[in-house]
C-alpha cells in the first residue's frame, strides 16, 4: 500500500466531508450495550476478494482506519445469488458505535481489478443496532451487532445486519447511498492493492468458473 496511516486518515476525512472538532478519545464515547460492533466481509463460492483498507466514521464522530483486517472467506452456499443465512464473526474488524459513513478498498480477484466502495448508512441502521430484537436461544438479549458485506463479481456489494440470534438469517440493508469506483475513477484507493504483480486464480476458482458466463451469477 502506498499511503501512510496519517495520509489515509486525512483522505477519509476529506472524502466524507468531515471536520475535526474537539479532541475526544473513543473510550470517552462509551460503547453499545452488547459491547463492540463487528463488520465482516464474504464472497460467493470460489469468487475471491481481498479488502485492503477500511475507513469508518461512527455516529459519535469517531474515525476508524483499518489496514489490518480479518481475512475474507467464500461461502459454499452462496452460488448464483445471495444467501441471507451467511454468518461471520470478526477478530479485528470492530468499532464502538453504529456507522454513519464508510469507505473500503478491495481487490476482486475474480474481476482482476481494484474497487473503491463508499457507503452512507441510513438512520434506520443506527436505530436497529441500538434496540434489542428480543431473546436468543440461550435466553439472552439479542441484537443486530454485526454489519455483513457480500462482495461479488463486477464490484457488486450487498449489506446485511446480522443478529446475535441465529434463527431467521440476516436482515438486508438498503444504504442511503452506495457508490463503487474502479479503474481511472479510483480516488482514495488508487495504488492500494495486495496484487500489484497481477491476479492469479486458484485451482478451485478455475474449476468452478469453467463453462460459466461472466459474471457468474445474479448479484
Amino acid at each position: 500500500m502506498s499511503y501512510g496511516k496519517q495520509s489515509l486518515f486525512a483522505l477519509v476525512l476529506a472524502l466524507f466531508g468531515c471536520q475535526s472538532g474537539k479532541s475526544i478519545t473513543p473510550e470517552e464515547t462509551g460503547k453499545m450495550p452488547y459491547g463492540l460492533i463487528e463488520f465482516t466481509f464474504f464472497t460467493p463460492k470460489a469468487l475471491p476478494a481481498d479488502v485492503t483498507y477500511v475507513g469508518i466514521i461512527d455516529d459519535k464522530k469517531i474515525l476508524y482506519s483499518f489496514r489490518s483486517l480479518d481475512s475474507i472467506q467464500d461461502n459454499w452456499a452462496t452460488v448464483n445469488t445471495w444467501n441471507n443465512k451467511v454468518r461471520r464473526h470478526a477478530q479485528f474488524n470492530k468499532i464502538r458505535h453504529p456507522p454513519v459513513t464508510m469507505l473500503f478498498c478491495w481487490d476482486s480477484v475474480i474481476d482482476k481489478k481494484t474497487y473503491e466502495t463508499h457507503v452512507t448508512f441510513p438512520e434506520s441502521v443506527r436505530q436497529k443496532m441500538s434496540v434489542s430484537t428480543g431473546l436468543d436461544d440461550y435466553g439472552e438479549m439479542a441484537w443486530f451487532n454485526t454489519l455483513l458485506f457480500g462482495l461479488a463479481p463486477e464490484g457488486k456489494v450487498k449489506v446485511w445486519l446480522q443478529n446475535t440470534a441465529s434463527g431467521n438469517g440476516s436482515s438486508p440493508v438498503e444504504p442511503e447511498k452506495i457508490i463503487t469506483l474502479s479503474g481511472d475513477r479510483l480516488d482514495g484507493c488508487k495504488g492500494i492493492t495486495q496484487h500489484s504483480q497481477g491476479y492469479e486464480y486458484t485451482k478451485e476458482t478455475e474449476e468452478f468458473i469453467k463453462g460459466k458466463t461472466y459474471p457468474y451469477g445474479d448479484w
